[in-house]
């Protein structure tokens, strides 16, 4: 068995008057998840009023575990809170597939319009007010 060296794991914030985006790049996982909860969490406190819309950008995650889904869920909730709606943006195959094992991908994805942002095609989704 081949150990390869843990990915390194960043976030990049960037805030805005009414967006709050996080990327993501690395491991979300055991090691990694209390990291990312609490850096979203400040952010949404930090802001008056709080942003309208939290964008977590997936571009550059390679890995998700049970502990990083349920930070997913844990942001879902502190973002709902603040009235905010989350997006999930750029997911890679990894994170869709634990969505939809899961069956959490509608949970954290909102209806816009009329329709599921999951069910379009750019890979990007949000939730919130539901």
């Amino acid at each position: 068995m081949i150990n390869l060296p843990p990915s390194e794991f960043t976030l990049v914030v960037l805030s805005e008057p009414a967006t709050l985006t996080v990327r993501v790049a690395g491991e979300l996982d055991y090691d990694t998840s209390d990291d990312f909860v609490q850096t979203v969490v400040e952010h949404l406190a930090s802001g008056q009023p709080p942003p309208r819309d939290v964008r977590l950008d997936f571009g550059g995650l390679t890995w998700i575990d049970s502990s990083g889904l349920s930070a997913l869920l844990m942001v879902h909730r502190r973002t709902s809170a603040t009235g905010a709606t989350l997006h999930l943006d750029n997911r890679p195959e990894v994170l869709e597939r634990i969505l939809r094992l899961t069956n959490v991908l509608d949970h954290l994805t909102a209806v816009v319009g009329g329709v599921r942002e999951s069910e379009d095609d750019d890979g990007l989704t949000g939730a919130g007010a539901t």
